[in-house]
């Protein structure tokens, strides 16, 4: 006997499903085997059909398209999570889910990473050495990522050398830095 699974036999297993909860809910169900529409008029067809339709129960499913299958349901509901975060750091640059585009160099790759979520040992270092966070000498605000590229009026010129104008955003330069 094969085993019954929901990808080889989907309208078993619907009916088992459907089964197990009309039993919890105290209804009693009572399967009868009918042998075959053998002999009554106008049911031949019937049987043609009905034999036709388990053919189809018996053919397997691909191997390639179930897993297909599970990687869109794992990535519709990763995409889901993913939506539904506003604390995320990276959410701003980076609306859907999928692979970035890696540099040929790994040191390069690895600093726009870091980069793009924030943390470099100018921003981060305190917290390894348990000190306060470092603040920006110009403005007296928080040493971050965000303020060194985008905020800062102390780097205003650098930017507009770079990008042609002093209003960016991250998204802005992680598109400039990947081209």
């Amino acid at each position: 006997m094969t085993s019954l699974n929901r990808f080889s036999h989907p309208l078993s297993f619907n009916i088992l499903e459907l089964h197990d909860r009309l039993t919890t809910k105290g209804f009693t169900i009572l399967f009868c085997w009918i042998p075959s529409h053998v002999g009554i008029s106008g049911n031949e067809l019937a049987h043609k059909l009905a034999r036709s339709a388990t053919n189809s129960l018996n053919s397997p499913v691909p191997v390639n398209d179930n897993k297909k299958y599970v990687k869109s349901i794992l990535h519709s509901n990763w995409q889901a999570q993913w939506d539904h975060k506003n604390t995320n750091k990276l959410q701003p640059i980076k609306r859907l889910i999928d692979c970035w585009p890696t540099l040929p160099i790994r040191k390069l790759d690895t600093v726009l990473t870091r980069l793009r979520i924030g943390h470099t040992r100018c921003t981060h270092r305190h917290l390894l050495l348990g000190e306060p966070a470092p603040l920006c000498t110009a403005c007296q605000c928080q040493m971050t990522v965000l303020h060194i590229l985008i905020e800062c009026q102390q780097f205003n010129h650098q930017r507009i050398r770079c990008f042609h104008s002093s209003c960016i955003t991250l998204k802005d330069i992680n598109n400039f830095l990947l081209f």
